[in-house]
């Protein structure tokens, strides 16, 4: 989370410190007493800042999680070209179509999504993009993995690996990024603190799904 948000944070404490302080200066000393009714401001007090810094912090854990996802998806995109100028020495039709599909659904996965604000719709976009570019890069595994005997440069060789490694890496990241959005959204929509999360604007976040057609292995082309 940035020093700005800090800041913000801090500022919605501080405001909510002092709101309570003017909250005992109006009601004055009724009924139960002046020690009772700052005792009870307190205690209401003391709730609402606990609840309130516990969302943050469960929001911070998936602005973290987050991040973690864009690293392994860009890890996998800082690949890319290295393996496009490695095709180039394997003469082979269907790897160099497969290749240039890779290369053009790279470059159409540069969507970016403010985690603070993340949308249902945000998370659908980018997910069907990087589907894509997943899609077009298992099937030229699929062909790795079912022609040991065709000669791939050793270059490429360790490519399909460092590849096949990010393909992991985005799965587990993806897979607690879940996890923390799922502690989030629980926290945050659980009665009382739901009206908290109303006031100060905490909002439910998306999740990953699973890409259309996961559950289908990958199909190498017939005519290879």
């Amino acid at each position: 989370m940035s020093a700005e948000n800090i800041n913000f944070d801090q500022n919605k404490s501080n405001a909510l410190a002092g709101g309570l302080s003017g909250l005992i200066s109006k009601l004055g000393c009724f009924g139960i007493g002046c020690g009772g009714l700052i005792l009870l401001v307190l205690i209401v007090g003391g709730w609402l800042m606990s609840v309130y810094n516990g969302m943050v912090t469960e929001q911070q854990k998936v602005e973290t999680a987050w991040g973690q996802v864009e690293n392994v998806y860009q890890r996998r995109a800082d690949l890319i070209p290295n393996l496009v100028n490695t095709v180039k020495s394997v003469k082979n039709s269907e790897i160099e179509a497969m290749v240039k599909t890779i290369e053009a659904r790279a470059q159409a996965t540069q969507v970016k999504i403010d985690p603070t604000n993340m949308t249902a719709e945000d998370l659908q976009k980018f997910q069907a993009q990087q589907g894509e570019l997943s899609s077009a890069l298992n099937k030229l595994m699929a062909i790795n993995e079912s022609y040991p005997d065709f000669k791939f440069p050793e270059a490429y060789t360790n490519l399909m690996v460092q590849l096949e490694g990010s393909e992991n890496r985005i799965a587990t990241e993806r897979h607690r990024f879940n996890e923390v959005a799922k502690d989030y959204n629980t926290k945050i929509k659980k009665f009382p603190a739901n009206i908290v999360a109303g006031i100060f604007g905490f909002k439910e976040k998306p999740y990953f799904k699973a890409d259309p057609g996961a559950e289908r292995a990958p199909q190498v082309p017939e005519n290879f």
